[in-house]
Order: C-alpha cells, then structure tokens, then sequence
C-alpha cells in the first residue's frame, strides 16, 4: 500500500492516541469524518494496522518484575526452532518472544508478580524445556523510555 501524507498523520496520531474518536482523528488531520473513516478502514485492510490494544501499567497491577531471558538452544534446525516458538506461545510469563542472532537463537520478555514466580517458571519450564542449551537472564530496574510503534514524523 502506498501512503500519502493524510495517511502517515492517521497513522501518527493513532499511535500516539489510539482511542481517538473519528471525528477528533478527522480534525487533526484535516479531514472530514467520511473520508477518514474510510482511509482508517483501508490502512486496517492493509494490515498496516494491525490491531488496537490498552497499555497496561503493570506495577500498578502487582507486576512488580520484568526480566530479559537470552536463550540458546542445541539445534537451530527449522523444526526445533518451530517446536521451541509454539512452547513459548504457551508460557504465560513470556510477554514477547524473538528469534535473533548472536550469541543467544531468542531474547524473551518475562513479566512476573515477583522474583520467585520467575525463578520457578526459567527451573521448571525453561531450563527442562527440549532443546535448552542454557539460558541468561537480565533483570530489568527500571524503564528508561518506553515507545511502541514506528517512528513516524
């Protein structure tokens, strides 16, 4: 899909603002409600949006720790790397999941209440899963800057 300039100011704002009313969207982007509509419509079509969801603060929660697990595995064969994502798709801790390159096949994200629950989750299900070579944690202390998205002008 290409993008015009109308189209990277909705995308603009609705990252920046994703409960926007059409109407406010419209008026910041110099539309009319109609048409606007119908260009957020054509983006979701597009899959260019790929979906709407609430951030959520998780300390407010009682989310108290996030931790970055570096995972190596055995074998990088095509079907252990498959079989080793659906396992991960499983574990409710793991909030992201990324297959990279380096020294580490995936960078997880782990969101916990506390230390313990983590600990026991990377004992008994990482560290036993199949194909676990071994496993680096990091803990996080703090989030320095939190920007989802793209980096849109």
């Amino acid at each position: 899909m290409e993008l015009d300039a109308t189209d990277w100011k909705i995308l603009r704002e609705l990252q920046r603002h994703g409960r926007l009313t059409n109407v406010e969207l419209a008026s910041r982007v110099g539309l009319s409600p109609p048409p606007c509509l119908r260009r957020v419509q054509a983006l979701e079509r597009a899959g260019v949006i790929a979906g709407y969801r609430a951030l959520l603060d998780a300390a407010a929660l009682g989310f108290e720790v996030t931790l970055f697990v570096f995972v190596g595995l055995r074998s990088q064969a095509e079907a252990e790397l498959r079989a080793f994502t659906e396992r991960v798709a499983q574990w409710p801790l793991v909030r992201e999941a990324y297959a990279i390159s380096g020294e580490a096949d995936f960078l997880l994200k782990c969101v916990a209440r506390d230390l313990p629950s983590l600990q026991d989750y990377i004992i008994r299900e990482l560290t036993s899963a199949p194909n676990v070579e071994n496993v680096k944690t990091t803990l996080m202390l703090r989030v320095a800057k939190y920007q989802p998205g793209v980096p849109i002008p």
